[in-house]
């Protein structure tokens, strides 16, 4: 018997993310698609994760996280100056931020809300759009025209997404893929919008301590005033802590949006493993330095692979958070992204990530190549070697 995908992910097709994964696989190339760390997190999460399992924390976790987790959460945001939060009404914990999504999306819009997203986006925003039945409005973010700076959004553009439907805008910041820092005025201009047009704003934060630039600190705009109470923050334990694979994510909001969440979050997964969330638990109360070691180690990586990148021709454009940078292929002569990168991934032992799959508006990214730096030193390096075969189409 002949059996369909349902209608509303016939668009995307699988996961970009698969994709070149398993081509860097079979070529065995050097994998910078997929953004993973090639090493491991912190051991004291990783054995309290073990003692957990062994003192009998292997049943369902309460649906909105164990209280040990909760707690440490609340702690991680009052720590960062973002005030003082109740465990219980103000978070909930998910399978990472990838649950978060849904759960956020899933609990708020009704068929036919509509809901502002930039583009370049992660791909998990619009399928989550799709799985809702709502309708995604795009505003673009631009790279430097010059190729310094940030990239950038037309404040027109965004007032022209927003209609008599719109219930909500996603923000993602630090942002994936372009590495782009939201500025202050950047987000009390989003801000004002909210409150004056009454949206939800759903924020994916999950590189929220993986900002380079003492100039470009991260600002969560739930801080910002009249934000909190219309705010959803998402994040994660995975980015910070190089434990991608332990999907413990979260959302932090004020109680009437907690439910929101929660609503989908029961009937998505209801809880996140037991024995990971007590190890999350742990390394979130006493996180050490590891963060910044982190952000040493992949500043020197974005760097070096900047470098290469520039001196194989391609123009590179400022990354100032996260584990990513862009370029723009367009100098090789290559027909389009997925072009570039099957040829970078097939000839020359090195897989990105095609970024027009991030685009809702047709022909935009065609000219752009996404990049991961989280790796090892070594794997950077073997990387940039690969990278001075690389020529013209």
């Amino acid at each position: 018997m002949p059996v369909d995908i349902a209608h509303r992910f016939r668009p995307f097709g699988s996961s970009i993310f698969a994709e070149m994964t398993a081509l860097a696989v079979r070529h065995q190339a050097v994998n910078l698609s997929q953004g993973f760390p090639d090493f491991d997190g912190p051991q004291s999460a990783k054995e309290a994760a073990a003692r957990a399992m062994f003192e009998g924390h292997n049943q369902y976790a309460r649906m909105i996280g164990v209280p040990p987790l909760n707690k440490a959460i609340a702690g991680s945001w009052a720590s960062c100056g973002r005030g003082e939060i109740d465990p219980d009404a103000n978070v909930t914990v998910t399978n990472g931020c990838s649950e978060a999504i849904p759960a956020a999306i899933l609990g708020l819009l009704n068929p036919g809300d509509e809901i502002v997203v930039f583009e370049p986006f992660f791909d998990f925003y619009v399928t989550a759009i799709a799985m809702a039945g709502a309708v995604p409005k795009f505003v673009t973010l631009r790279p430097p025209a010059d190729g310094l700076g940030a990239w950038w959004f037309d404040p027109a553009e965004l007032r022209a997404a927003i209609g008599p439907r719109t219930r909500a805008i996603i923000v993602n910041t630090p942002h994936n893929p372009t590495g782009k820092v939201y500025t202050r005025g950047e987000l009390e201009f989003i801000a004002g919008e909210c409150i004056r047009h009454g949206l939800v704003a759903i924020t994916d934060e999950v590189y929220e301590h993986l900002t380079f630039e003492p100039e470009l600190p991260h600002i969560s705009l739930a801080t910002l005033p009249g934000m909190w109470e219309r705010t959803m923050t998402l994040s994660s334990l995975g980015k910070t802590f190089s434990l991608t694979g332990w999907k413990i994510g979260w959302a932090v909001a004020a109680e009437p949006l907690s439910r929101v969440v929660r609503a989908a979050h029961q009937y998505l997964t209801f809880c996140a493993a037991t024995p990971l969330q007590h190890g999350a638990a742990a390394v979130l109360a006493a996180p050490g330095d590891y963060a910044a070691g982190l952000r040493r180690l992949f500043i020197e990586n974005r760097d070096a692979l900047s470098a290469a990148l520039t001196r194989a021709g391609l123009r590179v454009f400022p990354s100032h958070s996260t584990y990513f940078v862009m370029a723009d292929h367009t100098p090789l002569r290559y027909a389009d992204d997925r072009a570039f990168c099957y040829h970078l991934t097939e000839r020359v032992g090195v897989a990105a990530i095609p970024p027009s799959v991030f685009y809702g508006t047709p022909g935009l990214g065609r000219d752009l190549v996404r990049f991961a730096f989280c790796k090892k030193r070594e794997t950077i390096a073997e990387a940039i070697r690969r990278l001075d075969s690389l020529g013209p189409a």
